[in-house]
């Protein structure tokens, strides 16, 4: 008995001498945060050559658009069956085939209200007249990536499990009406608006019944006016977050929360902390999760969205290709030490060639390979 003690004792002095051992970042790594990238063009355009530029960049997980307008461009008769002749998923079974291939998860950002679906204003950014259209349109989509659906030819399509609802409502670029005055007030109808859009996407893909799905609700914008009488009126991250408490969004009704911690200058780096106060970059990131667990409890929180442009190409808000490696290093560590953080998401894998476009990828317009390339493919897993 004594002999069993004594080699029970010694085991933990070795095994707490090995944990010891363990680097921080291992350790951190361990926790889980996934890593990936975030391009709506790339996997669509260019499959051969950008799946396995993934797998060298050594990606977990791709963030795609799942464009409800471009599916459902005409209104479904069964909106709910996704092999109704309306729906044309063409292209996305084929880049969820291509993922899958490869070993990577796939993140659909369910966006775009096609023009039957609208109200009297035009633009895939307007508000859906009704919200149990898009509720159907997330079942549909849920349905067809559920892992056990088939094609005609017996193909079966692999499963989508991590979903997100809309992109930076909080902005009027992907989100409209964002203010609306009633009396001599200003009422935040964005947020009111996707207290509903929220709800509509989390009940339609949960719709399937299968416990593995996770609905990611928010992706605001880190900035905001706060102010319907602004030329380009728009909700900050702090008011939008406490505007959906407000304005009736159950905890109930989304697994994860989502942000896009974006810098605002050039001469910012990830640590910096921004001047506004209801401005959230990475830097001050902890005003957010504080707020979310005060209004939401313990959710956790997504990146799906974060990058660095160069410059060049771009001069004005572009940084040095050096410093791009840097800050995407340095981003990724804050994001990791963050007990909240379980996704983090770099937007793009190849710059932008239009005028006025994002210059944030690992290549060039052209294809040249920046130093974040290989600063991206050494991070922790």
């Amino acid at each position: 008995m004594r002999f069993r003690k004594a080699s029970i004792a010694l085991i933990t002095i070795v095994l707490c001498a090995l944990a010891a051992t363990v680097s921080p970042t291992k350790a951190a790594a361990a926790r889980g945060m996934l890593v990936g990238i975030y391009d709506p063009v790339q996997p669509f355009a260019s499959p051969s050559t950008t799946f396995p530029t993934l797998v060298k960049l050594r990606a977990q997980i791709i963030r795609l658009n799942l464009d409800w307008n471009v599916i459902a461009a005409k209104k479904p008769t069964n909106p709910t069956d996704p092999a109704d002749p309306a729906y044309n998923w063409d292209q996305y079974d084929q880049v969820v085939l291509n993922a899958a291939k490869n070993k990577i998860q796939v993140l659909f950002t369910i966006y775009g209200t096609p023009r039957w679906a609208q109200g009297s204003k035009k633009g895939v950014n307007r508000v859906p007249a009704k919200m149990s259209s898009l509720k159907y349109f997330a079942q549909a989509a849920a349905k067809r990536y559920s892992g056990t659906y088939k094609l005609d030819d017996g193909t079966k399509l692999p499963a989508v499990r991590k979903w997100l609802a809309w992109n930076e409502p909080n902005n009027p670029v992907f989100l409209l009406p964002q203010w609306q005055k009633i009396g001599k007030r200003y009422i935040p109808v964005a947020a009111r608006n996707y207290v509903g859009i929220c709800t509509a996407i989390w009940s339609g893909v949960h719709a399937t019944h299968l416990s593995k799905e996770v609905v990611g609700c928010g992706a605001t914008d880190p900035r905001g006016n706060n102010s319907g009488r602004n030329a380009r009126p728009s909700i900050s991250p702090i008011a939008f977050l406490a505007d959906l408490k407000h304005y009736g969004l159950k905890g109930s009704h989304f697994d994860v929360y989502a942000h896009h911690p974006y810098y605002g200058s050039r001469t910012e780096s990830p640590t910096t902390m921004p001047k506004g106060k209801q401005t959230v970059t990475l830097a001050n990131l902890s005003v957010l999760t504080k707020l979310l667990g005060k209004l939401y409890g313990n959710k956790k929180l997504w990146i799906t969205e974060y990058g660095y442009q160069t410059s060049p190409p771009d001069r004005s808000f572009g940084v040095s290709w050096i410093n791009q490696a840097r800050y995407l290093t340095k981003a990724y560590a804050i994001a990791r030490k963050n007990p909240r953080v379980t996704m983090m998401l770099w937007f793009l894998l190849k710059d932008e060639s239009r005028l006025g476009g994002w210059q944030s990828g690992f290549f060039t317009a052209a294809g040249k390979k920046k130093p974040a390339y290989d600063a991206f493919r050494k991070l922790p897993h």
